[in-house]
This record gives structure tokens, C-alpha cells and sequence, in this order.
């Protein structure tokens, strides 16, 4: 596997991502079960955001006294678009997330510790299958070509898609789960497991992250391949994408009290998917640079939350008529 990634970058991404992991665990630890405000999720979003693009002005800065110029603009512009990406593709994520919570009536105060070890759990998932994509598409460079049907399919089937939130308890896994799993009734506090009469039960917010894990890495499959659509580098893959997920949780409690707010946002994500599985379908014959990707990219969500804001005002316009 060809990488720009040399063990100084390595082991520097891997400070940052514990010193900062240690931070955040350290804050839930001492403050226990509570509900993220509005503020200091924000206060969060702008500095995990603040501090990917810290990390990727320095690896510019890297490759230009070791690369030259001409790598270091390039790699540092695939670093971009494939955070974006990442971070653009999450959100329907957090909706998932909200939708798990509400259907399992997870307190909010409770919400905070499912998301601390469901992004702990998506990191090494992810790690894993990001090397085991990167090792296939090294052995297998036509796995490229299903990859863009892949999310060429996923785009389409996410625009026509229809909200199913009433049939969680319903699904096959879920059935399984709770039939295999010795299960409270409700939610013992912030627990995961439980012990009554010597015997030792699981609780329904085991349940929950199971299914957190498990959404996280559905989306992956979507998310990972279009990454790969921008570069099929090792390092740049996982740090772009580890980077977007460590600021999911902050995301989550940002939007989650103005998620229906954002109803246009999967008809964005969709045409994103159908973009970039055209372009790694067409790689051999036309070339899309990364800039053009990045600039797409942009100006489709630009273009996804100006629509989404004038929808908004129409509907607030016909509630006050009525």
C-alpha cells in the first residue's frame, strides 16, 4: 500500500486523537450522566473542526519540506475533500441516532455515555476496515469500479428511501438480540449491565449501542468507498475519517433538537453518492482533480441548505397561516 504516511505522521495523528479522546473521557467521567447543552456542543463542533484542519495545515506544512510544494497541495486538498465527505455523510447518521434514542426513550442526560463508546467502537471498526480497503484495492484495483456502482446504487436508493422509524423493535436483529440476551424491562440508569438474584442481565441501552455500532457501520460502507473515490492512501483515508467521527458527538447534540429542520438534507447526500460513484466509474476514461470534487462537493450542500432554508420558511410560512 503506497502512503504519504511516514511513522512521524502516524504517531503524531495518534497523540492528537488520544490526548484528545483522554480530554473528552476525562470531562464525562468527572461530570457522570448529563445532557450536552446547545452551547458547549457547539463549543465542541468548532474545536474538533478547528482541529482538523490544525492537522492538516501542519501535514501541508510536512509534506512541503519533505514532499515538495506540488504533493503537499494535493495531499492536503484530498485530506479536505474526504473530511468533508465524511463529515457531510455523518449527519444522516446523527438522524439515525435520534431515531434509535427516541424509539427507546434513552434519556438525553444518558445519551452522551452510548455516544462516548459508540465513536470509541467506530474508530477501531473503522481503522479496521479502512486498512482492509486499502489492502484489497492494492490487490484488486477493479474493486474501484464496485465501489462506484456501490454508492451509485446507495445515492439513488437513499433519495427514494422512506422513513421506517416506527418499526425498530421489529427488525430481525433487534428480535434476535432480545431473545438471545437475558434483558431488563427498562433502563437501569447509565448501566449496561445489571445483576438481580445472582444473575447478570443485560439492559436495554446495551441494546441501543449494539445498534449505534452497528449504524455506524452501515454508513461506513458508504462512506469509506467514497473517500476512496478521492484518494487511495492509508493515512489520508483514516485521517480524514477518524477526524470527522471524533466530532460526531458533538454534532449530534448540536442538531439533535433541529433535526426535522434538515429534511432536504438526503436528497444532498444522494446526489454526493451518485457524483462520486461516477466518477470512479469513469475514472479510466476522464479524470475529475480533486479540486473540482472538493468544489462539487461544496456547492452541492451549499446548494442542499438554501433549498432546505427556503422549504423551512415556506412551511413556518403555512403554520402561521393556518
Amino acid at each position: 500500500m503506497n502512503t504519504v504516511g511516514t511513522p512521524l505522521l502516524w504517531g503524531g495523528f495518534a497523540v492528537v486523537v488520544v490526548i484528545m479522546l483522554a480530554i473528552d473521557l476525562l470531562l464525562q467521567g468527572r461530570r457522570g450522566a448529563h445532557t450536552m447543552s446547545m452551547k458547549q456542543a457547539a463549543v465542541w463542533s468548532l474545536v474538533w473542526v478547528s482541529l482538523s484542519l490544525l492537522f492538516n495545515a501542519a501535514f501541508w506544512w510536512y509534506l512541503v519540506q519533505n514532499e515538495g510544494r506540488a504533493v503537499a497541495d494535493t495531499q492536503a486538498l484530498a485530506f479536505l475533500t474526504g473530511y468533508l465527505i465524511e463529515k457531510a455523510l455523518a449527519v444522516d447518521n446523527v438522524f439515525v441516532w435520534l431515531m434509535l434514542f427516541s424509539y427507546f426513550s434513552v434519556p438525553a442526560a444518558l445519551q452522551r455515555r452510548v455516544l462516548i463508546y459508540g465513536v470509541l467502537g467506530a474508530i477501531v471498526l473503522r481503522t479496521i476496515m479502512i486498512f482492509a480497503g486499502s489492502w484489497l484495492i492494492s490487490q484488486f484495483e477493479w474493486l474501484l469500479y464496485v465501489f462506484g456502482a456501490f454508492l451509485l446504487f446507495t445515492g439513488v436508493k437513499m433519495a427514494l428511501a422512506k422513513e421506517d422509524e416506527g418499526g425498530i423493535g421489529d427488525k430481525p436483529l433487534v428480535r434476535w438480540l432480545r431473545s438471545h440476551l437475558r434483558m431488563t424491562d427498562k433502563i437501569e440508569n447509565e448501566h449496561f449491565f445489571v445483576r438481580k438474584n445472582g444473575l447478570l442481565f443485560a439492559t436495554p441501552l446495551l441494546l441501543v449501542l449494539i445498534l449505534v455500532e452497528l449504524s455506524d457501520v452501515i454508513f461506513a460502507v458508504d462512506s469509506i468507498p467514497a473517500i476512496f473515490a478521492v484518494t487511495t492512501d492509508p493515512f489520508i483515508v483514516l485521517t480524514s475519517n477518524l477526524f470527522a467521527i471524533l466530532g460526531l458527538r458533538a454534532m449530534y447534540f448540536l442538531l439533535a433538537g433541529v433535526a426535522e429542520r434538515f429534511s432536504m438534507l438526503k436528497y444532498g447526500l444522494s446526489v454526493i453518492l451518485v457524483f462520486i460513484g461516477i466518477k470512479m466509474l469513469i475514472v479510466d476514461f476522464f479524470h475529475i482533480p480533486i479540486a473540482i470534487s472538493l468544489g462539487v462537493v461544496g456547492g452541492i450542500l451549499v446548494v442542499t441548505l438554501l433549498i432546505n432554508t427556503w422549504v423551512n420558511h415556506r412551511n413556518d410560512k403555512h403554520k402561521l397561516s393556518e
